[in-house]
């Protein structure tokens, strides 16, 4: 499909570039400074003045025409509840039957108009992968492109509107963006 450089390891792949945020959009409301007292942030969970609970998960979207995903790396906010269990079940590889929790998506997707509060529901995995964001099904366009996929021309589009630069996977035609235009 594409060749990237990976944003994490730095070294070249193959496949659908992911897009994604380390914290939830929320945790910008808290000053910088008071962050290390007031927030409890990981890779996968984040907690706010120990009153508002986020999980990282993966909101995937078809690619029209592949057999392949692109997915947005992004934040739902959950009942204390809720999250509690989420713990609890972190390390253990067979937590898919514990089922869903429903949230609140919690990502900020610019491309988009309002995405955060998005009704959504958080369907744990096994194996260790993040859980799978599932929106409600609206008529707002990110939900549209969950249930319906996009084509590889709005794939390309959201490579240009957060400037990640991308190859064709053969490396016969020019960097589909440029950075320094």
């Amino acid at each position: 499909m594409f060749r990237f450089k990976c944003a994490s390891c730095g070294d070249f792949h193959s496949g659908i570039p992911d897009i994604g945020w380390s914290y939830p959009v929320f945790y910008l409301d808290v000053p910088e400074a008071e962050r290390e007292e007031r927030c409890q942030l990981t890779s996968d969970s984040c907690v706010i003045d120990d009153k508002w609970f986020f999980i990282r998960g993966c909101l995937e979207i078809p690619v029209i025409g592949t057999e392949e995903v692109f997915a947005w790396g992004a934040w739902v906010s959950l009942g204390e509840a809720d999250f509690d269990r989420f713990v609890e079940l972190y390390d253990i590889d067979s937590r898919a039957e514990e089922g869903s929790f429903l949230g609140w998506f919690s990502s900020n997707i610019e491309l988009y108009p309002k995405t955060t509060e998005l009704k959504a529901r958080a369907h744990l995995r096994d194996g260790g992968l993040r859980p799978f964001i599932e929106l409600e099904p609206t008529d707002h366009p990110l939900a549209l492109e969950q249930r319906e996929g996009i084509t590889i021309d709005r794939l390309r589009e959201i490579y240009r509107f957060f400037k990640i630069s991308v190859l064709p996977e053969d490396g016969t035609q020019e960097l589909l963006q440029s950075l320094s235009a």
